[in-house]
């Protein structure tokens, strides 16, 4: 074999040995790396605007409400349904039923009357009517007898002077007749008249009465007036304070129910004195719902109380502290009075800041440092906080945009 042919084949071969060698030294390190590398949770550090924010946690309120009371003029009431506390309601629709046997009855015996009332006025308008035509026959009788005299005692001079008197004499007495007659048929109508009245005034309150029933009637089945979420009252029971139920009984006008007006929801809650310097009208406002754990809502501060007063609801001894009242931008079907709210106020704004996760945020030997992956470690690194909310952290030293930091403690290393 050629001498130069030969020392090229072993150059290969020992190129091909070095490569291999060198491949799987660098595989054991890069395994060597990763699996020194400490498997935790990291963030990045971002550069963007930090928002501090004051937390206060509230209830929804709302700012008019209408007050569901049992009808008036319906006597001693029975529930017999009513809609149960949370419920979504539409304008229009029956949230509230009373029993309705008893004015049922009632009415029964009302129409009755009033069909009384109705049946003796025709009866005694027919009565009077054919009264009248009675005494409008007198009269007419009358009037052609005095004509028929008068015209009898004309014939008085070629009469004999006794028939010519008896003539005169009939005169008188069918003239005296007419006058009778006309005076009977002025007092029938008066009486006649006067019984109408009196009939029509029992048939009118008749006719009241019915209404009324009616009316009452119609009130035993109340309708929602608006819009909203149905909240029951509490009464008293021998057992203790409980929400109306079907069965209970009620007396007119005893409030039953509330309806707050949706259009007006807002959140009300306390701030303690050391947050209230920092807080304004107008701040914008994160909130969060209990009861919509999947949606945030936006609004903005509206009211903010100049003086500190008791909170009845903070605990013995009740504190004293603001009330704040935060409007509501967004819209939501499912919000309702009633329901706990979270308001993060945003009472300042920080802009092109580096941030972190507060959870990045360590305190060793006195200081704040983080835990910054180089490489395949975590090298503990001094920082300087400059603000935090209960979320992230402002860093203003020691980290920079991109760094990857840890969210919890390294291990020691061995």
């Amino acid at each position: 074999m050629n001498p130069k042919l030969r020392r090229w084949r072993a150059r290969g071969k020992t190129a091909v040995v070095t490569a291999c060698v060198l491949s799987l030294c660098a595989g054991f390190f890069i395994v060597r790396k990763v699996r020194s590398a400490p498997s935790l949770p990291t963030a990045q550090a971002a550069r963007k605007e930090f928002v501090d924010y004051v937390e206060v946690h509230g209830e929804i309120k709302a700012l008019h409400s209408v007050m569901i009371v049992a009808p008036a003029g319906a006597g001693d009431m029975l529930i017999l349904k009513i809609s149960p506390t949370g419920t979504k309601v539409k304008k229009g629709e029956p949230v509230v039923e009373f029993d309705k046997s008893t004015l049922l009855q009632k009415l029964a015996q009302d129409k009755s009357a009033l069909k009384s009332a109705e049946a003796s006025i025709e009866q005694s308008s027919a009565s009077a009517q054919l009264k009248e035509e009675q005494d409008q026959t007198d009269v007419m009788t009358s009037r052609f007898d005095v004509q028929s005299a008068k015209m009898d005692a004309s014939k008085q001079e070629i009469l004999s002077e006794i028939d010519g008197k008896k003539a005169l004499l009939k005169v008188t007495d069918t003239e005296q007749k007419l006058m009778e007659n006309d005076a009977k048929l002025d007092a029938d109508r008066s009486s006649a008249k006067s019984d109408l009245a009196s009939k029509l005034k029992l048939r009118d309150r008749a006719v009241f009465q019915v209404q009324q029933d009616e009316t009452a009637l119609e009130s035993l089945t109340i309708h929602a007036p608006l819009d909203g979420t149905f909240t029951t009252l509490m009464h008293w029971e021998p057992t203790g304070e409980v929400p109306f139920k079907p069965g209970d009984r009620v007396f007119p006008g005893a409030g039953l129910a509330e309806l707050p007006d949706n259009s007006t929801l807002r959140v009300s809650a306390r701030v303690e004195e050391a947050d209230r310097g920092r807080m304004k009208v107008g701040q914008s406002v994160t909130l969060r719902l209990d009861a919509i754990p999947d949606r945030t809502l936006q609004g903005k501060v509206d009211e903010i109380s100049p003086t500190a007063s008791m909170d009845f609801t903070g605990g013995w001894p009740f504190p004293r502290n603001f009330s704040l009242g935060v409007s509501i931008s967004d819209t939501d079907s499912r919000v309702a009075s009633g329901m706990s709210a979270t308001a993060r106020v945003a009472v300042d704004r920080v802009g092109d800041a580096i941030v972190i996760p507060v959870g990045a945020v360590f305190r060793k030997s006195g200081r704040a440092v983080a835990y910054v992956l180089q490489g395949s470690r975590f090298v503990e690194t001094p920082i300087e906080v400059a603000r935090r909310n209960s979320g992230e952290a402002m860093i203003t030293k020691g980290i920079s945009p991109g760094d990857r930091v840890a969210l919890r403690e390294p291990p020691e290393p061995e």
